[in-house]
C-alpha cells in the first residue's frame, strides 16, 4: 500500500488556542452588546477581528494536510487578528481613564489560575467578562486575548519546526512516489 502523503490533519477543536479563541469571540460579542454602541464601526470591527481569530484557526487547521504554508500564514492571520482587538480593548479602557491591570493584580492572578481549568469554556469566565464594570470586563478580555496570543506564538513556532523537519506537501508527494516505484522495481 502506498505511504499516503496528506496526513491527518483538522482537529482544530482540540487546539488550546481555538478553544481561548473561541471564548473571546464570544466574549467580544456579549461585550460590544453592553458597552460600545451597536452602530459603531467599533463594534463591526470589534467582533470582526475576534471571529477573524478564531476563524483563521480553524481554516489554518484544515487546510494543514495539503498546505503547511497556507497553516501557517493563517495561524499568522488570526494572530495579527487579535492583536487588533487587544488594541481595540486597550483602546477602550485608555479613553475612560481606566487603568490595564498589572501582571500581579490580584484579579490578573484569579485569571491566570482560571486559564489553567481543564477543558476551560466560556461559563469558566462569565462572572469576569459579563461584569457590570466595564473596566472588569475588558481587563478580563485583555487577559483572555493576550493568552491566545501567546498560544498563537507557540503554535507558530512549532509549525515551522515542524515544517523545516517535514516539508511540504510537494516533498511528501515525491517521497510518497519514489516510495511506490521502490516497491514496484522489487524483485
Amino acid at each position: 500500500m502506498p505511504e499516503h502523503f496528506i496526513p491527518p490533519h483538522g482537529g482544530y477543536e482540540n487546539l488550546l488556542s481555538f478553544q481561548k479563541a473561541r471564548i473571546v469571540f464570544d466574549g467580544t460579542v456579549r461585550f460590544c452588546e453592553r458597552f460600545v454602541d451597536k452602530r459603531s464601526r467599533t463594534t463591526d470591527q470589534m467582533v470582526q477581528a475576534a471571529r477573524s481569530g478564531k476563524q483563521n484557526i480553524l481554516e489554518g487547521s484544515r487546510a494543514s494536510g495539503t498546505s503547511k504554508e497556507t497553516e501557517i500564514k493563517l495561524t499568522n492571520v488570526a494572530r495579527a487578528s487579535l492583536e487588533e482587538l487587544l488594541e481595540d480593548y486597550r483602546d477602550f479602557i485608555r479613553l475612560r481613564g481606566i487603568e490595564e491591570w498589572p501582571k500581579d493584580h490580584s484579579h490578573t492572578l484569579r485569571l491566570r489560575q482560571l486559564n489553567r481549568t481543564p477543558n476551560a469554556n466560556y461559563d469558566t469566565f462569565k462572572k469576569g467578562i459579563e461584569h457590570p464594570d466595564p473596566a472588569i470586563a475588558a481587563n478580563v478580555m485583555i487577559g483572555l486575548i493576550k493568552l491566545t496570543n501567546y498560544l498563537l506564538d507557540q503554535q507558530l513556532r512549532q509549525l515551522e519546526e515542524a515544517f523545516v523537519k517535514e516539508g511540504g506537501l510537494r516533498e511528501r508527494m515525491t517521497r510518497a512516489r519514489l516510495a511506490e516505484r521502490a516497491k514496484q522495481n522489487r524483485p
